[in-house]
Order: structure tokens, then sequence, then C-alpha cells
């Protein structure tokens, strides 16, 4: 089966300058994600997609296939979702044929491992499941919306909590894993679609990179917990 890894990486971010290719841990944040990729059974290729010229040299550098992505699909507006169809796009061209399965990799999700990619691949193929995404189970998580004036729970009822343990368990998507099949990209514009399959993962793997408080944190749980088993460390 031909299943490959696409990474976006665009090179201009408003909360983190540069935020794809910051120092982490030794290596490029971007390098990490390739690295993961490179390294799971199940993946045949890795590309990066991006419009800069630096992000695509570490991209070479660190074994990855590169596609020059146009300025106007890498604006703050553009959606994962043009850039990943403009990706397939490209790769379709390049090989002649359409890759049956897609792992969708976010680089500023560094908290996975090879082995991650892996089983959320088998439990997509196992479920016979047209997409994925990775998720973390939230137990006994209270969590309230506001109506107008009012306050709600959102994932429970606050005026009959009952025991912690009969309430229903919330599931995160966590932004680490999306899988899909080709077709479902273009039928529906979406990385998720048809039957959908979760792929769980604790939750210290949630952490992402977005603010630069963040970088601390995924930092903290990446040498504790992976750097000494990094393939490339």
């Amino acid at each position: 089966m031909n299943i490959i890894a696409i990474i976006l990486a665009r090179g201009g971010s408003k909360g983190i300058p540069r935020k794809n290719i910051i120092d982490f841990c030794g290596k490029p944040l971007l390098a990490w994600t390739i690295l993961q990729a490179r390294e799971a059974k199940s993946i045949s290729e890795v590309y990066v997609s991006s419009d800069d010229e630096q992000i695509i040299n570490i991209a070479t550098q660190f074994g990855a296939i590169t596609i020059d992505r146009p300025k106007e699909l890498a604006t703050d507006t553009t959606t994962s979702e043009e850039a990943l169809l403009h990706a397939l796009d490209e790769i379709e061209k390049l090989t002649e044929e359409s890759p049956e399965l897609v792992v969708f990799l976010q680089a500023t999700s560094p908290l996975r491992t090879s082995e991650d990619i892996d089983g959320a691949v088998q439990k997509l193929l196992k479920t016979d499941s047209d997409s994925l995404f990775s998720m973390t189970v939230l137990e006994d998580f209270c969590a309230w919306i506001r109506e107008g004036s009012e306050l709600k729970g959102l994932t429970f009822d606050p005026f009959k909590r009952g025991m912690r343990q009969d309430r229903d368990p919330v599931y995160l998507e966590n932004g680490s894993i999306y899988i899909f099949r080709s077709q479902i990209l273009r039928k529906y514009n979406n990385r998720l679609g048809s039957k959908i399959a979760m792929f769980e993962m604790p939750f210290w793997k949630s952490y992402e990179i977005d603010k630069m408080e963040d970088v601390g944190i995924c930092k903290y749980f990446f040498k504790k917990n992976l750097l000494s088993n990094c393939i490339g460390k």
C-alpha cells in the first residue's frame, strides 16, 4: 500500500517568528517530525510543503522530498486543506499515481513517535476507516460555555454531578496525527470524512507549540520521555 506523509511548514508565523525551524532540543523543530515519519515502517515517502527557501533546505537536509508552495497558499488565512490539496496535486504529478493514504503531521506537535504513526495507520486499516485523528481521553473534564449572560455546563450537568466514573469521557483532538484516503480530501475538502476513527495517545503528547510558553513545556516532555530514543539525536 502506498502511504505517504505530508508536513506543511510555511515561513510566516505571528505567534513565534520562524516557528517551524526554531531550535528544539538541538535540531530545527521541523526536523523531528521528518525523522519520526521517516522512521515509521508504514510510510514510503515524506513530503514537506513550504513557501520558504530555508525551510526547503532544512527539509531536504533531513531527508524529505520538498514541494514548493505558492505564496498565495501560505498566508495567515490559507487553510491546511488548501495546502494539502496543492501538495497532493504536485505529488501525483511527480509520481504519476495517487497515494492510497496520506498521513498529515504537524511540525508544531513534536511529542510523538514513529510507533504512534504506525499505530495510527494500523488503527485506520484494522477498522476499515476512511480518515483518522489522534486524540487523548479527557476523563472527568468539566467544561462550561457562556450563552448570553448564563453559564452552562458543556460536558456535564453541574447540578447533577454524580460520580466522576459515571460521566462519559470527552475525546480531545490533539493535532498530532491525521490520516485520510486521498479521495476523502478531494470529496469533502476536509482531512476528515466518511468513516472516522480515533487513535488514542497519552495526554502529555497533546501539547503543541503555538506560543513561546509552549516551547518550554514541549521541551520538558520531549527530553524526559522521547529524546533518548530518537533517531538521529
